[in-house]
């Protein structure tokens, strides 16, 4: 197969789809890989290091796009990346597609089949792919929310952490998946007061048994969602729903409740975020406020660490990269239905019914189709 890689065009997007490892162990294994010149360059991988792996390097994303039988990329195609994809071409990457109808429809008439990192699962139903970019947004969330609690960027001026004899932020996490947990983590480690909510019994038996007296978790209902809201100085918001628009659980009315200068972090953004006055934000425009409560909406929070990223990110994919590439999409998804699940959608049908339910579409399951 021949397999290519290009420059992201998502603004501030630094990662890229395959590392030099990876196109070494693609090529050991009989496939040929493309790289557009300087991909690499924003994670610190060179076209000299791509050569070295037995890549070939190509001076347009065009002939990349041309070429390739299946494009390895790290988001969602932007819209002059749509126009050169072709049908039947593979594209493998985050896709999204739940608040995204516009994208949706582009890639159903265009007939690819897009297989999304974010809802591949393992036998125990996790989703691999996502976990190391839930792991650091989670960890960057804590980061970003405290620095933009200070004065200068429109926040309450406190510090997260406090001073003995002064006492400490407030930080409410809503939804204790992965990136929950690893917000938990680092707000902890920064000696912050810390309330975590979620809805499943089990996860906060978890929680409560890793973190201990550490933090405090609540079942996430109405009553307790406004309450930590009014005491929040940072809110986290981390909820997922595999594939699907995330529930809008923090609504605009819930903002009044808020101090002004409270931070709300809104890592779920890509799914259409859990806050009702979400919307999506950049690394070099990165915050809004509205009703006195400054808004971190940036849709692609890993790429502002693109060497921690693209290695994390691509030890999960490639292996099911190889897959497709051994074998072809078909005959893998057949194989491992882990893999089968990424696929949103195949030759024009949606094949995800989360996405389906989502955008109001006909679903289509894969199994149907193979």
């Amino acid at each position: 197969m021949i397999i290519g890689t290009t420059k992201e065009l998502k603004n501030n997007e630094f990662r890229v789809g395959l590392t030099p490892d990876n196109a070494a162990m693609l090529v050991q294994r009989g496939h040929t890989v493309l790289v557009e010149t300087h991909a690499g360059d924003g994670a610190a991988f060179s076209d000299e290091e791509y050569r070295a792996a037995g890549a070939q390097i190509i001076n347009s994303s065009k002939e990349v796009f041309d070429r390739a039988d299946m494009i390895v990329k790290v988001k969602e195609p932007e819209p002059e990346e749509c126009e050169m994809l072709r049908e039947g071409q593979i594209l493998y990457t985050y896709l999204h597609l739940a608040p995204n109808r516009p994208l949706t429809e582009t890639l159903m008439k265009k007939g690819v089949k897009a297989v999304a990192y974010e809802t591949i699962t393992d036998r125990e139903g996790n989703l691999p792919c996502l976990r190391p970019m839930s792991q650091i947004a989670g960890r960057l969330s804590i980061q970003e929310g405290a620095k933009y609690l200070e004065r200068v960027f429109g926040g309450r001026g406190l510090l997260l952490g406090g001073v003995p004899g002064v006492e400490r932020g407030n930080v409410v996490i809503i939804g204790g998946g992965i990136a929950g947990t690893y917000a938990a983590k680092v707000a902890v480690g920064m000696d912050a007061q810390v309330t975590l909510l979620d809805v499943d019994h089990n996860r906060l038996a978890y929680l409560d048994d890793v973190f201990g007296s550490s933090i405090t978790t609540l079942y996430s209902t109405e009553a307790n969602i406004r309450k930590c809201l009014a005491e929040a100085d940072l809110v986290i918001g981390s909820v997922l729903i595999p594939g699907g628009a995330t529930p809008k659980l923090v609504r605009r009315e819930h903002l009044k409740l808020m101090k002004d200068g409270a931070v709300i972090v809104d890592i779920a953004i890509d799914q259409g975020g859990c806050c009702e006055s979400s919307r999506t934000t950049t690394h070099d425009d990165p915050v809004f406020i509205e009703e006195g409560v400054v808004h971190y909406c940036v849709g692609n929070m890993p790429g502002a660490v693109p060497r921690t990223s693209t290695v994390a990110l691509t030890n999960t994919t490639i292996k099911f990269a190889a897959m497709i590439a051994d074998m072809g999409l078909e005959n893998a998804c057949r194989k491992n239905e882990g893999l089968a699940n990424g696929v949103n959608l195949y030759c024009g049908k949606c094949t995800n019914f989360n996405v389906a339910q989502s955008l109001s579409l006909d679903y289509t399951p894969l199994a149907d189709i193979l």
